[in-house]
């Protein structure tokens, strides 16, 4: 799989959500998945969520890694803010 691949895939299946997909080999990934759907949750449900969608690519071993944040949008603007 590609980082886009991916993208599509959570933004599709989540709808509402904004992710960046980053990898340098197409088998490990890193993901930073913002969206208002993960307020009030605790950080491993929001993973949870995300996990849910990409199952069967992680199962088949498409992806082998992924290093996964998710955040609520007012979160992710306080970090860039912060920068």
């Amino acid at each position: 799989m590609v980082p886009q691949e991916i993208k599509d895939l959570i933004e599709t299946k989540l709808p509402g959500v904004q992710a960046f997909v980053n990898s340098e080999d197409n088998v490990h990934f890193s993901a930073i998945v913002i969206g208002e759907i993960f307020r009030g949750q605790r950080v491993v449900k929001q993973q949870q969520m995300v996990y849910a969608v990409l199952g069967d690519k992680i199962t088949s071993g498409e992806i082998h890694a992924l290093a996964l944040r998710t955040l609520t949008p007012e979160v992710w603007e306080k970090e860039q803010h912060d920068r």
